[in-house]
């Protein structure tokens, strides 16, 4: 695509799977089943929470409400990652390219305040049992949910802000397979050394805003549990912390590895695996780490398994 001097770039090209063009179509049907596979766990999990009583729980209904965000998040980018596997030209018009980064962006935000108000619940949980259903009542859960919503649209508002008000007026070739920062800032024909700043300070202070109060909820969590006399309710009290803890490390280890770093140290195949990772992988194994690993949500599948099998028996 050919633009002059004065002309404004109306689409992208992504090429980041160009790179692999004999394996675009094993790409495509391993990420069609993996992506299948994203939507089938997050939803077992929203059905079984809503319909079995023993899990209507503030742990459970975060836990659902995280499980919306992550269909939302692979929904955004995903199935047309997919699309153009299969397209030998793979374009993006400059209207989709702002939404693709406005609404992905929003709901990675919203996982990651999701899983801070996740720690925040674990802590009230372990710290201040008596306390834990005063303190976590619907109401203040759900202004919680709300809360991490609205403020990770705006926060996606900014950065998204950002990217596109620079000017775009050469090359439209990005080194990706979808919307990001770091290929788009490569693509302005003005660089903004303010603005490639203040994007990488606001990464800093929406990283440290989520990780940091979850750091701080399981120092305490961690201090309660060395309090507890018996190996027994050490053991009980950190395995309900085990999962969250590891959906944390998966999720901010691969943002930070994307977004935390200086842009002149992008590599497009390095960032293809890392974004493949959480755009893909950490979704795929949210469900299974967090949930279907999870006794209590073990026993209401089978409970609803037992169900249908009896159903289909009458």
């Amino acid at each position: 695509m050919k633009q002059g001097n004065q002309s404004m770039v109306m689409e992208f090209i992504l090429i980041g799977f160009s790179i692999f063009p004999d394996l675009q179509v094993p790409l495509f049907v391993v990420f069609s089943i993996m992506y299948l596979a994203i939507l089938a766990g997050n939803i077992i999990i929203i059905i079984m929470i809503r319909h079995e009583s023993n899990l209507h729980t503030p742990m459970y209904f975060f836990l659902a409400m995280y499980s919306c965000s992550e269909i939302c998040y692979t929904f955004t980018i995903i199935p047309n990652m997919l699309v153009n596997l299969l397209r030998q030209k793979a374009t993006i018009s400059f209207i989709g390219c702002v939404i693709q980064m406005y609404t992905f962006l929003g709901f990675a935000c919203t996982n990651c305040l999701l899983l801070v108000v996740m720690g925040y619940d674990r802590y009230v949980c372990i710290c201040k049992p008596l306390h834990y259903l005063v303190l976590m009542n619907q109401r203040f859960c759900t202004k919680l949910v709300v809360f991490s919503v609205i403020g990770s649209f705006l926060i996606s508002a900014v950065y998204s802000y950002s990217v596109f008000t620079l000017p775009y007026c050469g090359p439209n070739k990005i080194n990706h397979f979808l919307c990001d920062i770091a290929p788009l800032l490569q693509l302005a024909c003005a660089r903004n050394y303010i603005g490639e700043i203040l994007i990488f300070l606001f990464c800093i202070l929406v990283g440290g805003f989520s990780f940091f109060p979850i750091l701080l909820s399981y120092i305490l969590i961690l201090n309660t549990i060395m309090k507890i006399p018996t190996a027994e309710g050490k053991r009980k009290a950190f395995s309900t912390c085990a999962s969250h803890l590891i959906v944390v490390v998966m999720h901010f280890g691969c943002a930070s590895a994307v977004y935390l770093r200086p842009q002149s140290s992008y590599t497009l195949t390095e960032d293809m695996f890392i974004s493949i990772t959480y755009t893909l992988v950490t979704p795929l194994l949210n469900p299974v780490v967090y949930s279907l690993r999870n006794k209590d949500v073990q026993v209401a599948l089978k409970k609803s398994l037992g169900r249908s099998t009896h159903a289909q028996k009458i």
